[in-house]
């Protein structure tokens, strides 16, 4: 695997010396300028000098060596600083990874393509996954084949990029050869061994089969230096189920595991001189996703089941689609010496879900078993301009400025009638005064709670269409001087007004002083910002869920809903921060040393509360919704104060006729809760408002520490690659507030490489080839109190165990 970290004055790679990077970047420093390094507009300011951390990841030469086919999961193995976990029955993230940095929210890492303020995901994470509450961005619509490389800024940017930069950046930049056709076949399949003492049982010693095929075509347009660069991808990837054993367990979940799942994807970048001093580019991109994910199952005696159809009981399947554009389009011109670039940045993600192998229990067994329960959409469209500007001050001064325009909205797409509602015995729906002697019953479930519930059994669907929509106008001013030929400072501030919640102003100062050409220092200090996003202001469902093995109806009220009003929860308003970080770097040549330490402070986190019993609600409140039995809503509920340190060190060494790489990263990150921010009317209620399972969800968003060590030994057209990844303990609370406590995990990582020709690459590897799943949550599962319903939950690495893969990479 080969990693450029790449700091301020050092850039790392597991294949190259320190002296040859250096060499490469310079020599093809006209190129780097096209597109400014995340974390600093300053086009003279190379990949070796910048003043915050960032790390280079090399996506084509990371992927040749790895089992990983998706961005989320390749940056999860390859930056310790960045966490996502693979989901089950967490309903759509069991599609969409949420992934994070430093441990913060989903939604407080900025993602960029080329530059350019790329688009979120519609959904918004909701119980069973990590990041519950938030919204976040779905690196998996951009296909690694379309990858040039990914720059990670690990700093707070807010002043800099604006909303969603209080953990940093990440800048995903597109392939820009313009010659040439690249192509990669990818198959992988893993090789099920249980866990324990046959605890784990799956349905095939072979499965979650992995195929990947991508192609790359580069090509001149006219004869003046434009190109073009297209991509096309297919994965197709089979179900990794994983259950706890049923003749051991009585688990309430009979299909754990790694969902089954079809991508496609599109993308072009294009760029074209029109005239010596005007140029035009675009990037276009789709993906579409099919995602078929085993929601919790339905017993023959439970209340949402019907035995005519389902006898033995039965799975229901949530099968989600998404579609996903991207249209960047602008236009590069020089104005009385000012490099300006003028820009509109369009996307949009559509999600929505059909529900099949389900009923609605209320119909009886007249219940269609496949419903279109809706979804979400997400529009956003940003158009703005950047002007830069050297000037002959002392050392040299960078100026830069723009402004952007942004309108977003959100869109809530009804599901038909039969996938949320309740219909009496006559098949009429129900409406909330209708007595509870007209419903339905189950005659095999327990006559104390035999009301069956509405809605497609798994999922149930949206019941309305609400359309919402808010712009935003933002202006910066970003500036860096050498005040010396070893010292620079740079100072950036922003101002953003959302036409829904008002104004902020935000600064940042960084600094790098290089006290000896091998070691110099670097630190920064800033605010920040996030503003709420559209989804956790006008988001509402109601949903049912196993708790203790009973089936309870929650009721997700909306921010601006009578409900919330009532129970006092406040208008949501924007998250704040304060970012500081210190380090140093050191570099000897062979041998690359970085340390950054680094203090983030939270304030007013939106989060989803926990959920409120109907005794929690006041009197008047349950007479008016009868039937919810908990509810929960989005709220800036917390303060949080995260530190932490980040260490990478890098060394090469000649040995025999070969080279020797070895790359240590690690990443030590200490996140506490440090306020809870309830209402005037919800004091005395902070353990019910922010429980104990909503506090674990949050801190365990990263394990406390993260360590990567890579080993590359290359030799003539030979190349052996080893990681080596360990995730620290991770401990959760059940719905019996009793701790889980998932153990370090290492997990290791081989693979063999050869050069067929020039054009022909083979690799053969193992991804986790001993077969490392979290820790075997037994005393929990049988009664139902692990999060997803399985013998262990999403964390850390993964829970598909050993996977074998090929992969051919060709060119021509």
């Amino acid at each position: 695997m080969k990693i450029k970290y790449i700091s301020i004055i050092f850039l790392t790679a597991s294949s190259l010396s320190y002296a040859q990077q250096v060499k490469d970047t310079l020599t093809k420093e006209s190129k780097i300028d096209e597109v400014a390094i995340t974390g600093s507009r300053n086009k003279k300011r190379t990949v070796i000098n910048t003043p915050v951390p960032i790390d280079v990841i090399d996506i084509k030469q990371v992927s040749q060596s790895t089992g990983q086919v998706e961005v989320n999961q390749l940056l999860q193995f390859s930056a310790p600083s960045f966490n996502s976990n693979k989901q089950s029955g967490s309903d759509g993230a069991d599609a969409v990874d949420p992934a994070t940095l430093r441990g913060l929210g989903p939604d407080q890492t900025l993602l960029l393509l080329n530059g350019k303020r790329y688009h979120q995901s519609s959904l918004i994470n909701l119980f069973g996954t990590k990041g519950r509450g938030n919204t976040g961005y779905d690196m998996n619509t951009i296909p690694i084949g379309a990858i040039k490389r990914v720059e990670v800024l690990r700093d707070g940017a807010s002043a800099q990029y604006g909303s969603d930069a209080i953990a940093g950046v990440i800048n995903v930049i597109l392939n820009d050869r313009d010659k040439g056709f690249e192509g990669n076949a990818f198959y992988g399949m893993n090789l099920f061994k249980s866990p324990g003492n046959k605890d784990v049982v799956s349905d095939h010693k072979v499965d979650g089969i992995t195929f990947d095929f991508s192609g790359n075509l580069g090509t001149k347009i006219g004869n003046k230096g434009g190109f073009g660069n297209f991509t096309a991808e297919f994965i197709n990837k089979d179900y990794a189920i994983r259950n706890a054993n049923p003749d051991i367990y009585n688990a309430p979940r009979q299909r754990f595991g790694d969902a089954k799942a079809q991508n496609v994807y599109f993308f072009g970048n294009i760029e074209l001189p029109l005239t010596d001093g005007l140029k035009f580019y675009s990037r276009q991109g789709f993906s579409h996703r099919n995602t078929k994910a085993y929601a919790w199952t339905r017993t023959p005696e439970a209340n949402g089941n019907i035995p005519e159809i389902y006898p033995m009981g039965f799975d229901p399947i949530e099968d989600t689609s998404i579609s996903d554009f991207t249209f960047d389009n602008g236009l590069k011109f020089k104005v009385a010496n000012w490099d300006v670039d003028f820009y509109n940045a369009f996307g949009n993600n559509r999600f929505t879900y059909d529900i099949t192998n389900t009923v609605n229990a209320t119909l009886g067994p007249k219940s269609p078993t496949q419903f279109y329960a809706g979804g979400h959409s997400l529009l956003q469209n940003t158009t703005g301009f950047n002007a830069v500007r050297q000037f002959k001050v002392l050392e040299g001064l960078n100026i830069a400025f723009g402004s952007e325009f942004r309108y977003e909205k959100f869109n809530i797409i009804k599901g038909e009638e039969s996938s949320y509602t309740m219909y009496d015995i006559n098949g009429n729906p129900v409406t909330p005064n209708t007595p509870d002697n007209l419903l339905v019953t189950n005659p095999l479930a327990d006559p104390d709670d035999n009301i069956r519930p509405g809605g497609s059994q798994g999922f149930p669907g949206y019941s309305t269409d609400i359309g919402k929509n808010r712009n935003n106008f933002a202006a910066y001013l970003d500036t860096e001087l050498d005040i010396t030929k070893n010292w620079m400072i740079s100072i950036a501030g922003r101002f953003e007004n959302y036409n829904d919640f008002g104004s902020t102003l935000n600064g940042k100062f960084a600094t790098r002083y290089a006290i000896t050409p091998q070691f110099a220092f670097r630190g920064s200090v800033s605010t920040g910002f996030r503003a709420p996003s559209l989804a956790q202001k006008y988001y509402s469902q109601q949903f049912t869920n196993f708790q203790n093995g009973k089936l309870v109806t929650i009721q997700l009220a909306s921010n601006d809903s009578d409900l919330a009003n009532r129970l006092g929860i406040e208008q949501l308003k924007q998250e704040t921060s304060v970012n500081g970080s210190a380090g140093f770097t050191f570099n000897t040549g062979k041998f690359t040393a970085t340390i950054d330490g680094y203090y983030i402070s939270v304030k007013n986190r939106i989060v989803l509360t926990g959920n409120f019993s109907r005794d929690d609600l006041p009197t008047d409140v349950q007479a008016d919704y009868p039937y919810i039995d908990q509810a929960q809503f989005f709220s800036n509920a917390i303060d949080t104060r995260t530190k932490g340190i980040d260490i990478i060190l890098s060394y090469s060494e000649s040995l025999g006729s070969g080279k020797l790489t070895a790359t240590l990263a690690g990443n030590y990150n200490d996140m506490e809760i440090t306020k809870v921010n309830t209402s005037p009317k919800l004091q005395g209620k902070e353990d019910v408002y922010l429980s104990a399972r909503e506090r674990a969800f949050i801190l365990a968003s990263a394990p406390k520490t993260k360590i990567n060590l890579n080993l590359n030994y290359k030799i003539s057209k030979f190349n052996a690659n080893l990681q080596l990844v360990r995730f620290d303990k991770v401990t959760l609370i059940g719905y019996d507030d009793a701790e889980q406590v998932y153990n370090p995990k290492v997990t290791t990582d081989i693979s063999f490489g050869y050069e067929i020709s020039n054009n022909l690459n083979f690799t053969l590897g193992s991804k986790n080839v001993f077969n490392r799943y979290p820790s075997l949550q037994s005393a929990h599962v049988s009664e139902g109190n692990t999060e997803a319903g399985g013998i262990f939950d999403p964390v850390q690495m993964g829970f598909a165990g050993r996977q074998v893969f090929a992969r051919l990479n060709f060119k021509f």
